[in-house]
């Protein structure tokens, strides 16, 4: 039998339900990978690198599956991880240090997608913040978090020429930015690596159920964590589609396709998709080393193509032994 690591992300005392997921994630993929012929040990990943580095040597398994999202509860420093196993030479699942970083920091990621020619909505941050912005909806984001930390409805907001002053407190803080918000439909695109090319997994549409007029229509945290609220009751995914959605899908695969390779991404990722009122896709963001919880969208997609978990495991190591060949 074969052995390997799951490294995971040292958890807080007090944890909120997004980072206590990894804990179900790790339990899960333990199992398929004990399916798959894989004995492993965890190690929980934090700031102490000398640490780690020394465990993972001694353990030296065949491969590592990488499971880390936060370090320390830091988002912007989820790179670590892969840096450290690249400087090991140890075969790892999901993307590398570098694809890992540019998906994370999210006005990065955008300016990829410029420059790979991608549609994605316009942005305000930095330099990029000018004194007056043009009047519409915006949504302020975080530059870093996944997993919709941060955003709740009053993250969608009405900007126009007297709001001054609000421009300036969210142009003073370097740790959210400003994003045009597309009103219209919200669309995940799963893509898993193997066999040479990337499998492009059943595309999902959100959709939002009842929601009262005036209300956002987002994937908040509250959608996604907050088993309670109306927005995780109503904010559902489908996989059903008429022929007049055949040539979106299409285009939002062919983006997604871009992507993967332009970022030079593998093992596993998703990407999300507003498309507005005439038909016009936006790349949101990519999200490399999606949840693999069993109610996560990627899964979601994976069981929609005739995936099971311990199938999807299997190939997402398979993808990461085949990178170190």
């Amino acid at each position: 039998m074969r052995n390997a690591v799951i490294l995971i992300n040292k958890i807080s005392a007090n944890p909120l339900p997004d980072e206590q997921d990894v804990l179900e994630q790790a339990a899960l993929v333990e199992k398929a990978m004990l399916m798959c012929g894989y004995s492993s040990q965890r190690i929980y990943f934090d700031l102490n690198l000398g640490n780690t580095w020394d465990l993972v040597k001694k353990l030296n398994p065949d491969v590592v599956f990488n499971l880390v999202e936060t370090v320390n509860g830091r988002g912007e420093l989820i790179h670590l991880a892969p840096t450290l196993l690249e400087c090991l030479d140890i075969p790892f699942t999901g993307s590398a240090s570098l694809p890992v970083y540019l998906s994370s920091h999210k006005v990065l990621a955008k300016k990829r997608f410029i420059d790979l020619g991608l549609p994605t909505p316009e942005w305000y941050y930095g330099e990029k913040f000018p004194d007056k912005i043009p009047e519409g909806r915006y949504i302020i984001k975080p530059l870093w978090e996944d997993g919709s930390a941060g955003i709740t409805d009053n993250s969608v907001i009405y900007l126009d020429a007297s709001d001054n002053d609000r421009l300036a407190v969210i142009r003073k803080n370097r740790k959210l930015f400003l994003e045009e918000f597309i009103q219209g439909r919200e669309f995940n695109i799963s893509v898993i690596g193997g066999d040479n090319e990337p499998l492009l997994l059943p595309p999902a549409e959100i959709r939002f159920k009842d929601y009262p007029q005036g209300k956002p229509q987002i994937l908040n945290y509250a959608s996604k964590w907050d088993e309670g609220s109306f927005e995780y009751r109503n904010s559902e995914r489908h996989f059903d589609f008429t022929g007049e959605d055949a040539a979106l899908i299409e285009r939002l695969k062919r983006i997604s396709l871009l992507c993967w390779k332009g970022i030079e991404m593998s093992g596993y990722a998703r990407f999300d998709f507003r498309v507005d009122r005439n038909n016009q896709s936006f790349l949101l963001e990519v999200n490399a080393n999606p949840c693999l919880s069993p109610d996560a969208g990627f899964i979601a997609a994976a069981e929609k193509a005739g995936l099971d978990y311990n199938a999807v495991v299997e190939r997402i190591l398979a993808d990461a032994c085949t990178k170190y060949k």
